[in-house]
């Protein structure tokens, strides 16, 4: 099966101008994706897309493989389309650009349902929310998934509510498992021609209301493959979780 991992990267991040380019380390943030992605057992390419030069030419120095993209495109799951119509894969990976520390087990893990099951046509990753502070931030992701892992509702509200438990909102409470709850890890694995036109259907309501692209599968009947791992990634949206991601880093590599 060929299986080709697409890691869409910007420069203008709304929220974090230039995020792609930050250092850690002492190597910019694409360039720790980029590499830890070509650790993955079950990948054979990896490519950025990309609209920006800068960033092309940090992968291109490395030896790898830059794929301009159209500046229009106003998520990532367009600039993955625009790559994977020109791809001869099965399946297209979408690693994120801006999850420096990702696990390659992480990306193995999801894809094997897809391997495994050709009715799947998209799978993702979540792991256990270990304390509050993650449980309430609008910018952790929280999943809630049913009997077999298929994927209810994604949410950047707390997630599920615990109506007779609030007296155990605490960090402890988290950390033991006495309040069970899953923070969504943006990993995607889609199966090409599903991915060409998932990325074609027009935008939902709860989608444009959380501003979460997956949602837009849900609200169309779709069933996200949701596996669980063990591993905990940092996402870097803000300033803030870059300093998170390179004290990480150092404890890693001291």
């Amino acid at each position: 099966m060929k299986i080709t991992a697409v890691i869409p990267a910007r420069y203008a991040s709304t929220r974090f101008p230039g995020k792609a380019l930050a250092e850690i380390g002492g190597k910019p943030m694409i360039q720790h994706v980029y590499e830890r992605t070509l650790q993955s057992r079950l990948i054979s390419r990896v490519v950025v897309a990309t609209d920006d030069q800068r960033i092309a030419e940090v992968i291109q120095r490395i030896g790898g493989e830059a794929i301009m993209t159209s500046a229009s495109h106003e998520t990532g799951t367009d600039r993955l389309a625009e790559v994977a119509a020109n791809l001869d894969a099965e399946l297209i990976v979408n690693v994120q650009g801006d999850e420096p520390l990702i696990e390659p087990l992480m990306i193995d893990q999801a894809i094997a349902p897809l391997a495994a099951d050709q009715t799947i046509q998209m799978g993702t990753i979540k792991t256990r929310v270990r304390c509050l502070h993650d449980f309430l931030s609008p910018n952790v992701v929280k999943v809630v998934t049913d009997c077999n892992n298929n994927a209810l509702y994604f949410s950047r509200s707390p997630l599920p509510f615990f109506r007779d438990k609030w007296q155990d909102l605490k960090d402890e409470s988290f950390a033991s498992g006495k309040l069970l709850c899953f923070k969504h890890v943006g990993l995607y694995v889609y199966r090409r021609d599903f991915l060409i036109r998932y990325a074609a259907m027009t935008p939902t309501f709860l989608e444009i209301s959380e501003k979460l692209e997956q949602l837009r599968a849900i609200e169309n009947g779709i069933q996200i493959r949701v596996v669980e791992t063990e591993f905990e990634s940092i996402g870097v949206d803000t300033p803030d979780d870059l300093a998170k991601a390179q004290e990480r880093y150092k404890k890693i590599h001291p």
